[in-house]
């Protein structure tokens, strides 16, 4: 593996190419300048608002702001990733956030004004003007939740109480990045040195079980130290959202958190029935992992050491770019070209370089281009990661090019899909063409540990979510022994009889932010789900698959995410997809024991 001291060692073909975007710093201040006269101009509408024609012109003056705004955020947030340290680049971010709260003060009087219109006084607006067509399903939409608005003055009240109200969560993220303080563990030379959430990953992956449990001890140490606080953020979280929703007139806050997406009650409550009434493969998964580790109590700290050591792979950047695009080949040539233009025309930052930001993500500049970061580390985590990021990067890449900008981003619902789908036809083909019992033992073990990260953990959270609610709106008491009550038998439901459970499990809960943002998880597992259906069809060779996926690749946000789902043949108000995904979990199991 290469490892560079700076940026400029990085061969120019491995950087992004932002000049795509603004060739130089006068076009971003002229842009910047050109926001600010803007959002001036939209104030103007605030009280100006009479017929179509003013309507339209607001609408598109608001638009064309959107875009212009686009292009400076993204240009500011890659400037900078690319070296964090530099305090010129984080100069030009903090201006861009700074103008996206005037942007949205100049935007805020508009929903309460649309909302406050009769339908059919709306209706009107869009007949007497041919340009509000354009905006008409986005008008209607909103319109959607009109019976879920208040009053003018209980809006001003509880627009009010929107600080105070996200208190709980800014309180556990306090807590959660800021305060906590994890124990101690040994380190290498011997001397106890203070734990991070870094060091954590990699050791709890460690095959000294000595370690891992050291680790795992001085992980939790804090959390449990703060349990009561802890339990009375989220409780707070929880039954500030119960009451809001009351308050909104959702018949639950689970409904009110599946409004946006337009998701049926019965999909959550059918993806946790029927993971249930299928965890068996999950249980035998956890006593294989027993058998393998040669353990007589099988602990959580356990759960994450992989299953086969020694498997070291060496993949450079170039030929995990030529993998990928072989093993995506069932997607069709279009979307090949389109990943060679990502590495031909410098769509990608590959290299960690000192002060770079960590992880990976794409980002989607619409009337540009996406930009995917990488810290590629030349193995097969990384092969993965590259694979997972360009299915973002091309659904970004169609959803733009085929829809207009009001409908070019997509969903969260669906986002997971394509990144997703990419990665199973990459394991498959791996395992096709792999002939080394290790590495095909590696392969496996890996994707099921994914599997059961994607979609087992976060199926177990949902119901979490969903049962510390119902508790709430029936006014049952939500405290420590609760959340503790509720996590451990879960937890226990989902990972089988073979684990014996240190006194920290239970306390799973408390380190969880998602649980902060409700109803929100259950995205990741259907996601997954969806994926594994759409792959194992192209992997049949199924042409109607390959062409109704990648019209789904091309619709952004042009229908709700379950119906776009459905013209790609997977229909989650039905238990199949879910089912058949369980079903090939069950594969992977299977062929990981037949392995070992």
């Amino acid at each position: 593996m290469t490892t560079f001291k700076n940026r400029t060692e990085v061969p120019e073909q491995e950087k992004w190419n932002l000049a795509d975007i603004y060739s130089d710093l006068a076009q971003w201040e002229e842009d910047y300048r050109q926001i600010k006269i803007m959002g001036e101009s939209l104030k103007q509408y605030d009280g100006g608002i009479h017929d179509g024609s003013s309507l339209y012109h607001y609408l598109k003056l608001r638009e064309e702001l959107s875009f212009l705004f686009g292009k400076v955020f993204a240009y500011a947030m890659l400037k900078v990733d690319e070296d964090t340290r530099v305090t010129g680049s984080q100069s030009y971010l903090d201006r861009a956030r700074q103008l996206s709260v005037k942007v949205s003060s100049s935007t805020s009087f508009f929903m309460p004004f649309l909302l406050s219109l009769s339908e059919e006084t709306l209706k009107e607006y869009i007949a007497s003007e041919e340009g509000l067509k354009y905006f008409e399903e986005d008008l209607m939409e909103s319109f959607r939740y009109k019976s879920h608005v208040l009053s003018k003055e209980q809006e001003s009240i509880l627009s009010q109480l929107g600080e105070a109200l996200s208190v709980p969560s800014q309180a556990f993220g306090m807590i959660n990045n800021a305060d906590i303080k994890f124990g101690e563990v040994t380190g290498e030379d011997g001397e106890k040195i203070e734990l991070t959430r870094g060091m954590y990953s990699k050791l709890i992956e460690d095959e000294d079980r000595e370690t891992r449990q050291e680790a795992y001890k001085a992980y939790y140490q804090p959390y449990l130290g703060m349990k009561n606080t802890i339990a009375t953020t989220l409780s707070s979280a929880i039954k500030n959202n119960v009451t809001t929703a009351r308050l909104r007139q959702y018949p639950s806050a689970l409904e009110k958190g599946l409004f946006g997406d337009k998701v049926p009650r019965e999909v959550y409550e059918n993806l946790i029935q029927t993971t249930k009434k299928h965890i068996a493969p999950m249980h035998q998964y956890t006593r294989i992992r027993k058998k393998k580790l040669g353990l007589q109590e099988l602990r959580q700290y356990d759960l994450s050491v992989p299953l086969v050591s020694g498997v070291k792979q060496v993949i450079s950047y170039d030929e995990a770019f030529e993998t990928m695009c072989d093993a995506l080949a069932p997607l069709g040539n279009e979307y090949i070209e389109i990943l060679m233009t990502f590495k031909k025309e410098r769509y990608l930052d590959v290299r960690e370089t000192p002060g770079k930001r960590s992880g990976a993500y794409n980002l989607g500049v619409y009337g540009v281009h996406p930009y995917i970061l990488l810290n590629h580390q030349d193995d097969l985590d990384s092969l993965f990661t590259l694979t997972h990021e360009c299915g973002h990067g091309v659904h970004s890449w169609l959803s733009s090019k085929h829809q207009p900008q009001i409908t070019a981003h997509y969903s969260i619902f669906v986002a997971e899909v394509a990144s997703t789908v990419n990665e199973v036809l990459l394991i498959q083909y791996l395992l096709k063409k792999e002939n080394d019992s290790q590495v095909r033992k590696h392969l496996l073990n890996h994707f099921i540990d994914q599997f059961k990260g994607t979609f087992f953990t976060q199926v177990m959270f949902a119901e979490f979510e969903k049962k510390t609610h119902e508790l709430a709106e029936a006014g049952a008491p939500l405290n420590v022994e609760v959340f503790n009550k509720i996590y451990e038998e879960l937890f226990r439901e989902y990972n089988g009889d073979e684990i014996v459970l240190d006194e920290e499990v239970k306390y799973g809960w408390s380190r969880i932010p998602h649980f902060y943002r409700p109803f929100y998880v259950y995205k990741y597992a259907t996601g997954f789900a969806a994926a594994i259906h759409i792959a194992t069809k192209l992997l049949e060779g199924d042409e109607n698959t390959l062409s109704n996926y990648l019209d789904f690749l091309k619709s952004g946000s042009s229908d709700y995410p379950l119906e776009l789902l459905k013209k790609t043949g997977v229909d989650l108000t039905t238990p199949e997809p879910i089912e058949n995904a369980l079903k090939k979990f069950t594969e992977l199991v299977e062929a990981f024991s037949e392995e070992i």
